[in-house]
């Protein structure tokens, strides 16, 4: 297991085109002044020891260096034991929408990616709890188990969108049921599920889900995004806005958020429901509501002791500054006359 400090500064490996770049251009310079001094076949004979690999060997030591330097900055930790911990909280689902209709941008940027903003805001805000991701729209998925890795959840989220799943609809019955077996800890006395969309369009008998959550336990909060003045549907094709969705008589769909719907499967649910158009109030309500609930205690394994690797990349970064102090830029003598770089000298 590794972890990386200062991920900023590998926007400094950016240099390194810069400098074959410069390399490049240099050398095209040094071309055009050779050949208005002279005959380029005179300019070899007359420096025989001027040698063609050396400048380039001398670029990809500084650009290696350049590299390790900027590693080093990083600096990588690396984790050298596993301990298993004891750990307190509570098991929470995420169920998220990824219908069509969570495309539409009447909330910036749009209903989704303020989804997926909601929920990886409440990740940051949890502490020990334990989450799952669940993707749903005509049906449900599984996207991430029940897991203490807050980084792999976040990672999940960044990859959802409204056209992972071909079949469309708001299946929001499948999604209880599916979150229904997310929970493998009998002992867990406190189980969340979030759900978290526009409202519209659900199909389906979610009441007999909601039931069958209930008596696991399972207590349901759900999250509004959009508005209720509503917005269009864009039609993309590699990223570019086509076109907007239309119904039977071609006139453009309008979906709007559907509180109701929200309000009352949150009502089913034991739980509560919060609209999602103030990131702040969500998160303080999640937060608040997850305080007043009893903490399951449970065992996670997870590295400790890490420890700093950058002195590696620094010590190899000035090794190779210092290689290339008595790297000259002619030929060495012994090389020569191997001849591995077919420089071999031409005779008067």
């Amino acid at each position: 297991m590794y972890q990386l400090d200062q991920h900023i500064y590998f926007y400094l490996l950016a240099v390194i085109p810069v400098l074959v770049l410069m390399f490049l251009l240099l050398q095209l310079w040094k071309r055009r002044a050779r050949n208005r001094f002279g005959d380029s076949g005179l300019l070899r004979r007359l420096s025989p020891d001027r040698s063609g690999f050396k400048p380039v060997l001398k670029l990809v030591m500084w650009c290696l260096a350049f590299a390790c330097l900027s590693i080093a900055l990083v600096n990588p930790k690396i984790g050298t034991k596993l301990e298993t911990v004891k750990r307190e909280g509570v098991d929470l689902v995420f169920a998220i929408d990824v219908s069509k209709s969570m495309a539409a941008e009447d909330i910036a940027p749009n209903r989704l990616e303020k989804a997926k903003r909601l929920t990886s805001e409440i990740i940051n805000s949890l502490v020990s709890d334990r989450i799952g991701i669940i993707a749903y729209a005509a049906r449900a998925y599984p996207q991430l188990p029940i897991t203490t890795d807050y980084a792999a959840a976040k990672m999940f989220l960044q990859n959802m969108n409204t056209d992972m799943m071909s079949s469309q609809g708001t299946a929001i019955g499948q999604a209880i049921d599916l979150a229904t077996s997310y929970f493998d800890d009998q002992d867990q006395t406190n189980r969340v599920l979030v759900i978290i969309s526009d409202g519209e369009d659900h199909s389906g008998n979610f009441e007999e889900a909601i039931a069958k959550a209930r008596t696991e336990g399972i207590r349901i909060f759900t999250i509004g995004v959009g508005t209720e003045k509503g917005g269009r549907i864009p039609l993309r094709e590699n990223g570019v806005i086509q076109s907007y969705k239309k119904d039977q008589n071609g006139d453009v769909v309008i979906t709007r958020l559907d509180n109701s719907i929200l309000q009352q499967i949150a009502e089913l649910g034991e739980g509560g429901y919060v609209n999602g158009s103030n990131t702040e109030e969500v998160i303080d309500y999640v937060t608040d509501t997850l305080s007043r609930m009893d903490k399951k205690e449970f065992e996670a394994k997870q590295f400790a002791d890490f420890k700093d690797q950058f002195q590696w990349f620094l010590g190899g970064a000035l090794l190779l500054l210092f290689i290339d102090v008595f790297l000259l830029e002619r030929k060495t003598a012994w090389l020569r006359k191997l001849n591995l770089f077919n420089e071999k000298e031409e005779e008067l």
